[in-house]
Protein backbone atom coordinates (compact mmCIF):
# COMPACT_ATOMS: atom_id res chain seq x y z
CA UNK A 1 0.00 0.00 0.00
CA UNK A 2 2.99 1.97 0.99
CA UNK A 3 4.53 1.54 -2.02
CA UNK A 4 1.35 2.34 -4.50
CA UNK A 5 1.47 5.78 -3.05
CA UNK A 6 4.88 6.70 -2.80
CA UNK A 7 4.59 5.59 -6.76
CA UNK A 8 1.60 8.12 -7.03
CA UNK A 9 3.41 10.71 -5.53
CA UNK A 10 6.46 10.00 -7.52
CA UNK A 11 4.31 10.39 -10.95
CA UNK A 12 3.61 13.82 -10.09
CA UNK A 13 7.48 15.35 -10.68
CA UNK A 14 7.75 14.35 -14.13
CA UNK A 15 3.89 16.05 -14.90
CA UNK A 16 4.90 19.04 -12.86
CA UNK A 17 8.40 19.41 -15.14
CA UNK A 18 6.24 19.23 -18.67
CA UNK A 19 3.81 21.54 -17.27
CA UNK A 20 6.67 23.84 -16.16
CA UNK A 21 8.59 23.45 -19.56
CA UNK A 22 5.28 24.33 -21.91
CA UNK A 23 4.24 27.08 -19.55
CA UNK A 24 7.65 28.31 -20.47
CA UNK A 25 7.95 27.99 -24.08
CA UNK A 26 4.07 29.52 -24.38
CA UNK A 27 5.26 32.70 -22.62
CA UNK A 28 7.98 33.04 -24.48
CA UNK A 29 6.16 31.99 -27.81
CA UNK A 30 3.96 35.47 -27.10
CA UNK A 31 5.01 37.63 -30.20
CA UNK A 32 7.09 40.88 -28.87
CA UNK A 33 9.21 41.80 -26.00
CA UNK A 34 8.10 40.78 -22.65
CA UNK A 35 9.95 43.64 -20.68
CA UNK A 36 8.20 46.30 -23.31
CA UNK A 37 4.99 45.08 -23.07
CA UNK A 38 5.21 44.97 -18.86
CA UNK A 39 6.92 48.26 -19.35
CA UNK A 40 4.55 50.08 -22.06
CA UNK A 41 6.28 51.82 -25.04
CA UNK A 42 7.18 55.01 -23.78
CA UNK A 43 9.78 52.96 -21.26
CA UNK A 44 13.48 54.21 -21.36
CA UNK A 45 15.93 52.23 -23.00
CA UNK A 46 17.75 52.08 -19.23
CA UNK A 47 14.28 50.83 -17.83
CA UNK A 48 13.86 48.39 -20.37
CA UNK A 49 17.51 47.24 -20.04
CA UNK A 50 17.47 46.91 -16.22
CA UNK A 51 14.20 44.14 -16.35
CA UNK A 52 15.94 42.14 -18.98
CA UNK A 53 18.64 41.64 -16.68
CA UNK A 54 16.69 41.26 -14.02
CA UNK A 55 14.33 38.41 -15.74
CA UNK A 56 17.45 37.34 -17.61
CA UNK A 57 15.92 38.36 -20.93
CA UNK A 58 19.21 38.89 -22.03
CA UNK A 59 20.74 35.70 -21.47
CA UNK A 60 20.29 32.93 -23.97
CA UNK A 61 17.41 30.57 -24.11
CA UNK A 62 18.59 27.54 -23.00
CA UNK A 63 19.76 29.70 -19.53
CA UNK A 64 16.34 30.96 -19.07
CA UNK A 65 14.84 27.83 -18.98
CA UNK A 66 17.29 26.41 -16.43
CA UNK A 67 17.09 29.24 -14.29
CA UNK A 68 13.09 28.74 -14.45
CA UNK A 69 13.04 25.57 -13.66
CA UNK A 70 15.33 25.80 -10.64
CA UNK A 71 13.51 28.61 -9.76
CA UNK A 72 9.62 26.22 -10.09
CA UNK A 73 11.26 23.74 -8.32
CA UNK A 74 11.88 26.06 -5.31
CA UNK A 75 8.05 27.62 -6.06
CA UNK A 76 10.50 30.79 -6.84
CA UNK A 77 9.14 32.54 -9.68
CA UNK A 78 10.79 36.22 -9.12
CA UNK A 79 8.40 39.61 -7.91
CA UNK A 80 5.59 40.59 -9.48
CA UNK A 81 6.05 43.51 -11.81
CA UNK A 82 2.81 45.50 -10.39
CA UNK A 83 3.57 44.96 -6.69
CA UNK A 84 7.11 43.94 -6.15
CA UNK A 85 5.93 40.93 -3.68
CA UNK A 86 6.77 37.42 -4.35
CA UNK A 87 4.62 36.17 -7.04
CA UNK A 88 4.07 32.46 -5.61
CA UNK A 89 3.04 34.65 -2.43
CA UNK A 90 0.30 37.36 -4.51
CA UNK A 91 -1.02 33.70 -5.92
CA UNK A 92 -0.86 31.69 -2.71
CA UNK A 93 -3.06 35.01 -0.80
CA UNK A 94 -5.70 34.44 -3.42
CA UNK A 95 -6.32 30.78 -3.76
CA UNK A 96 -8.37 30.32 -0.08
CA UNK A 97 -11.10 31.75 -2.14
CA UNK A 98 -10.59 29.98 -5.10
CA UNK A 99 -10.92 26.45 -2.89
CA UNK A 100 -13.63 28.16 -0.59
CA UNK A 101 -15.88 28.92 -4.03
CA UNK A 102 -14.65 25.21 -5.70
CA UNK A 103 -15.51 23.11 -2.65
CA UNK A 104 -18.85 24.92 -2.35
CA UNK A 105 -19.40 24.14 -5.75
CA UNK A 106 -18.82 21.01 -5.74
CA UNK A 107 -20.78 20.57 -2.76
CA UNK A 108 -23.81 21.28 -5.25
CA UNK A 109 -22.82 19.19 -7.71
CA UNK A 110 -22.05 16.34 -5.96
CA UNK A 111 -24.94 16.46 -3.66
CA UNK A 112 -27.68 17.10 -6.48
CA UNK A 113 -25.68 15.60 -9.64
CA UNK A 114 -25.41 12.08 -7.29
CA UNK A 115 -29.07 12.32 -6.55
CA UNK A 116 -30.36 12.99 -10.18
CA UNK A 117 -28.16 10.72 -11.41
CA UNK A 118 -29.79 8.09 -8.63
CA UNK A 119 -33.15 8.93 -9.56
CA UNK A 120 -32.51 8.96 -13.20
CA UNK A 121 -30.95 5.56 -13.11
CA UNK A 122 -34.02 3.81 -11.12
CA UNK A 123 -36.78 4.50 -14.06
CA UNK A 124 -34.40 4.44 -17.45
CA UNK A 125 -37.00 5.62 -20.16
CA UNK A 126 -38.98 7.48 -17.65
CA UNK A 127 -39.97 11.01 -18.03
CA UNK A 128 -37.33 11.48 -15.16
CA UNK A 129 -34.78 10.14 -16.76
CA UNK A 130 -35.44 12.08 -20.05
CA UNK A 131 -36.08 15.45 -17.68
CA UNK A 132 -32.38 14.67 -16.11
CA UNK A 133 -31.01 14.04 -19.69
CA UNK A 134 -32.55 17.05 -20.75
CA UNK A 135 -31.25 19.28 -18.05
CA UNK A 136 -28.20 17.75 -17.69
CA UNK A 137 -27.58 18.73 -21.66
CA UNK A 138 -28.67 22.43 -20.70
CA UNK A 139 -25.98 22.82 -17.83
CA UNK A 140 -23.22 21.27 -20.57
CA UNK A 141 -24.08 23.83 -23.00
CA UNK A 142 -24.98 26.91 -21.18
CA UNK A 143 -21.78 29.72 -21.04
CA UNK A 144 -21.12 29.89 -17.69
CA UNK A 145 -20.54 33.97 -18.03
CA UNK A 146 -23.63 33.99 -19.73
CA UNK A 147 -25.16 32.61 -16.78
CA UNK A 148 -23.55 34.63 -14.19
CA UNK A 149 -24.86 38.00 -15.92
CA UNK A 150 -28.46 36.41 -15.83
CA UNK A 151 -27.83 35.13 -11.65
CA UNK A 152 -26.95 38.74 -11.32
CA UNK A 153 -29.62 40.48 -13.08
CA UNK A 154 -32.27 38.21 -11.87
CA UNK A 155 -31.58 37.60 -8.08
CA UNK A 156 -28.94 40.61 -7.55
CA UNK A 157 -30.17 43.45 -9.38
CA UNK A 158 -34.28 42.34 -9.97
CA UNK A 159 -35.19 40.61 -6.69
CA UNK A 160 -31.90 41.96 -5.01
CA UNK A 161 -31.34 38.65 -2.88
CA UNK A 162 -28.20 38.53 -3.24
CA UNK A 163 -25.03 40.80 -3.47
CA UNK A 164 -23.73 40.66 -7.08
CA UNK A 165 -19.73 41.38 -6.95
CA UNK A 166 -16.97 40.44 -4.29
CA UNK A 167 -16.25 38.08 -1.38
CA UNK A 168 -17.69 40.72 1.24
CA UNK A 169 -19.09 43.59 1.76
CA UNK A 170 -16.51 46.88 2.11
CA UNK A 171 -16.14 47.84 5.50
CA UNK A 172 -16.96 44.70 6.67
CA UNK A 173 -15.57 43.62 10.62
CA UNK A 174 -14.86 40.48 9.88
CA UNK A 175 -11.16 39.50 11.01
CA UNK A 176 -9.83 37.08 8.64
CA UNK A 177 -7.89 34.63 10.30
CA UNK A 178 -7.88 31.01 8.22
CA UNK A 179 -8.37 33.34 4.87
CA UNK A 180 -11.63 30.84 4.30
CA UNK A 181 -14.18 33.73 5.01
CA UNK A 182 -16.87 30.87 5.43
CA UNK A 183 -14.69 29.64 8.48
CA UNK A 184 -14.14 33.06 9.58
CA UNK A 185 -17.04 34.47 9.62
CA UNK A 186 -18.53 31.20 11.95
CA UNK A 187 -15.71 31.42 13.98
CA UNK A 188 -16.57 35.40 15.19
CA UNK A 189 -19.46 34.28 16.62
CA UNK A 190 -21.24 36.36 14.29
CA UNK A 191 -24.58 35.70 12.77
CA UNK A 192 -23.79 38.48 10.48
CA UNK A 193 -20.94 38.15 9.06
CA UNK A 194 -21.74 34.68 8.37
CA UNK A 195 -25.09 36.20 6.48
CA UNK A 196 -22.86 38.45 4.70
CA UNK A 197 -20.20 35.84 3.68
CA UNK A 198 -22.66 33.00 2.50
CA UNK A 199 -24.73 35.98 0.33
CA UNK A 200 -21.52 36.79 -1.34
CA UNK A 201 -20.89 32.83 -2.07
CA UNK A 202 -24.54 31.34 -3.21
CA UNK A 203 -24.59 32.99 -6.96
CA UNK A 204 -20.75 32.27 -7.93
CA UNK A 205 -21.36 28.82 -6.43
CA UNK A 206 -24.10 27.85 -8.20
CA UNK A 207 -22.85 29.29 -11.37
CA UNK A 208 -20.03 27.46 -11.25
CA UNK A 209 -21.66 24.11 -9.93
CA UNK A 210 -23.71 23.92 -13.14
CA UNK A 211 -21.36 22.14 -15.02
CA UNK A 212 -19.80 19.44 -13.14
CA UNK A 213 -23.32 18.77 -11.39
CA UNK A 214 -24.23 17.94 -14.93
CA UNK A 215 -21.29 15.55 -15.29
CA UNK A 216 -21.90 14.00 -12.19
CA UNK A 217 -25.66 13.30 -12.76
CA UNK A 218 -24.78 11.89 -16.49
CA UNK A 219 -21.96 9.44 -14.89
CA UNK A 220 -23.91 8.65 -11.53
CA UNK A 221 -26.60 7.57 -14.26
CA UNK A 222 -24.39 5.29 -16.53
CA UNK A 223 -22.47 4.32 -13.44
CA UNK A 224 -25.58 2.84 -12.04
CA UNK A 225 -27.27 1.07 -15.15
CA UNK A 226 -23.90 -0.38 -15.45
CA UNK A 227 -24.94 -2.16 -11.77
CA UNK A 228 -28.42 -2.49 -11.94
CA UNK A 229 -28.56 -6.17 -14.08
CA UNK A 230 -25.64 -7.74 -11.35
CA UNK A 231 -26.25 -10.97 -9.94
CA UNK A 232 -25.86 -9.02 -6.18
CA UNK A 233 -28.56 -6.67 -7.31
CA UNK A 234 -31.37 -9.47 -8.41
CA UNK A 235 -30.25 -11.13 -5.09
CA UNK A 236 -31.08 -7.90 -3.18
CA UNK A 237 -34.86 -7.61 -5.12
CA UNK A 238 -35.65 -11.34 -4.75
CA UNK A 239 -35.00 -10.67 -0.89
CA UNK A 240 -37.85 -8.15 -0.89
CA UNK A 241 -35.91 -5.24 -0.87
CA UNK A 242 -37.65 -2.50 -3.02
CA UNK A 243 -35.48 -1.41 -6.23
CA UNK A 244 -34.65 2.03 -5.32
CA UNK A 245 -33.40 0.64 -2.19
CA UNK A 246 -31.38 -1.85 -3.47
CA UNK A 247 -29.74 0.33 -6.04
CA UNK A 248 -28.66 3.05 -3.38
CA UNK A 249 -27.38 0.31 -0.65
CA UNK A 250 -26.14 -2.04 -2.57
CA UNK A 251 -25.29 -0.80 -6.14
CA UNK A 252 -24.13 2.72 -5.87
CA UNK A 253 -20.95 1.74 -3.90
CA UNK A 254 -19.87 -0.70 -6.89
CA UNK A 255 -20.68 2.63 -9.07
CA UNK A 256 -18.57 4.91 -6.81
CA UNK A 257 -15.18 4.71 -8.44
CA UNK A 258 -16.31 6.11 -11.59
CA UNK A 259 -18.03 8.69 -10.01
CA UNK A 260 -15.08 9.41 -7.76
CA UNK A 261 -12.75 9.67 -10.85
CA UNK A 262 -15.08 12.56 -12.64
CA UNK A 263 -15.71 14.38 -9.27
CA UNK A 264 -11.99 14.26 -8.37
CA UNK A 265 -11.41 15.23 -12.16
CA UNK A 266 -13.83 18.30 -11.81
CA UNK A 267 -12.81 19.61 -8.57
CA UNK A 268 -9.44 19.87 -10.39
CA UNK A 269 -10.93 21.77 -13.49
CA UNK A 270 -12.65 24.48 -10.88
CA UNK A 271 -9.75 24.97 -8.96
CA UNK A 272 -8.03 26.54 -12.43
CA UNK A 273 -10.90 27.17 -14.38
CA UNK A 274 -13.03 29.58 -12.11
CA UNK A 275 -11.41 32.29 -14.40
CA UNK A 276 -14.84 32.98 -15.92
CA UNK A 277 -16.82 33.36 -12.76
CA UNK A 278 -14.57 34.85 -10.71
CA UNK A 279 -14.23 37.75 -13.28
CA UNK A 280 -17.93 38.00 -13.62
CA UNK A 281 -18.51 38.26 -9.85
CA UNK A 282 -15.52 40.02 -9.16
CA UNK A 283 -14.43 37.10 -6.92
CA UNK A 284 -10.71 38.05 -5.71
CA UNK A 285 -9.35 34.81 -6.70
CA UNK A 286 -6.49 33.24 -8.65
CA UNK A 287 -8.91 32.99 -11.52
CA UNK A 288 -9.36 36.56 -11.71
CA UNK A 289 -5.72 37.14 -10.50
CA UNK A 290 -4.63 35.15 -13.77
CA UNK A 291 -6.67 37.30 -16.08
CA UNK A 292 -5.33 40.87 -14.17
CA UNK A 293 -1.65 39.71 -15.02
CA UNK A 294 -2.26 38.71 -17.96
CA UNK A 295 -3.76 42.63 -18.61
CA UNK A 296 -0.73 43.86 -16.96
CA UNK A 297 1.45 42.01 -18.70
CA UNK A 298 2.78 40.74 -14.94
CA UNK A 299 4.64 37.52 -16.10
CA UNK A 300 5.96 36.37 -13.07
CA UNK A 301 2.53 35.87 -11.59
CA UNK A 302 1.20 34.33 -14.45
CA UNK A 303 3.26 31.88 -14.82
CA UNK A 304 3.51 31.77 -10.27
CA UNK A 305 -0.60 30.80 -10.43
CA UNK A 306 -0.79 28.70 -13.84
CA UNK A 307 2.01 26.35 -11.94
CA UNK A 308 -0.14 26.43 -9.04
CA UNK A 309 -2.78 25.51 -10.19
CA UNK A 310 -1.55 22.58 -12.62
CA UNK A 311 -0.32 21.63 -9.22
CA UNK A 312 -3.66 21.43 -7.73
CA UNK A 313 -4.95 19.28 -10.20
CA UNK A 314 -2.25 16.79 -10.31
CA UNK A 315 -2.87 16.28 -6.22
CA UNK A 316 -6.01 16.58 -6.64
CA UNK A 317 -6.16 13.69 -8.91
CA UNK A 318 -3.32 11.97 -7.19
CA UNK A 319 -5.70 11.44 -4.06
CA UNK A 320 -8.62 10.53 -6.34
CA UNK A 321 -6.43 7.54 -7.52
CA UNK A 322 -4.97 6.48 -3.90
CA UNK A 323 -8.70 6.49 -3.06
CA UNK A 324 -9.58 3.36 -5.45
CA UNK A 325 -8.00 1.29 -3.26
CA UNK A 326 -10.41 1.62 -0.28
CA UNK A 327 -13.33 1.75 -2.27
CA UNK A 328 -12.40 -1.17 -4.34
CA UNK A 329 -10.08 -3.68 -2.98
CA UNK A 330 -9.31 -4.96 -6.50
CA UNK A 331 -7.59 -2.06 -7.45
CA UNK A 332 -4.99 -2.97 -4.65
CA UNK A 333 -4.81 -6.52 -5.89
CA UNK A 334 -4.34 -5.55 -10.06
Amino acid sequence: MERYIAKRFIMILPILLGVSVALFLMLHLIPGDPAKAMLGEHASPTALYALRERLGLNRPLVFQLARFLWGAAHLDFGRSIQSNNPAFQEALFRFPATIELALASMFIALFFGAVFGTLAAAKPSSRLDHLTSTASLLGLSMPIFWLGLLFILLFAVHFRWFPFSGRIFVGSSLQPRTHFYLIDSLLSGDFGNVKDVFGHLVLPAITLSTVPLAMIARTTRGALLEVIHQDYLRTALAKGLPPFTALVRHGFKNALIPIITMTGLQFGALLGGATLTETVFNWPGVGKLVVDAVKARDYPVVQATVFLIALSFVLVNTLVDISYVWIDPRVKHE
